[in-house]
């Protein structure tokens, strides 16, 4: 009776561990830029960056990491797509100064995209 009891506790706080683990990784993606761009005035060069976000409703709060230092923090829309993206990729708009700025992260292997709006991205 003793060991029942220990081997449910064990699998229950295993389980719990593991979807908590699980559930970390959700919310968290990669974006590799070949290009310049610009969000919230701040230029970011090509390379690799990790994207994370807060929020499980249609608005959520991005965060933009290379390596570990932040690079960028703003809003933007969690919108689910048909299909699971292929790969990492991105969307951008010509700004009148010829920049490019970024619109749209779309993440490799998830049915989730993070849609910039750039009213409250520029700010």
């Amino acid at each position: 009776m003793k060991l029942s009891r220990v081997l449910t506790f064990l699998f229950g706080a295993a389980l719990l561990f593991s979807s908590a683990a699980i559930a970390g990784e959700a919310n968290k993606g990669t974006l590799r830029l070949s290009e310049n761009v610009v969000i919230q005035g701040k230029a970011l060069n090509p390379g690799k960056y990790t994207v994370e976000w807060d929020g499980s409703g249609p608005t959520v709060q991005v965060t933009l990491l290379s390596g570990k230092d932040k690079v960028a923090t703003f809003p933007a829309h969690l919108t689910e797509q048909a299909s699971p993206n292929v790969q990492d990729a991105y969307g951008t708009a010509a700004e009148p100064n010829g920049s490019r700025s970024l619109t749209a992260i779309y993440l490799g292997g998830k049915r989730l995209a993070l849609q910039i709006d750039q009213n409250q991205a520029s700010k």
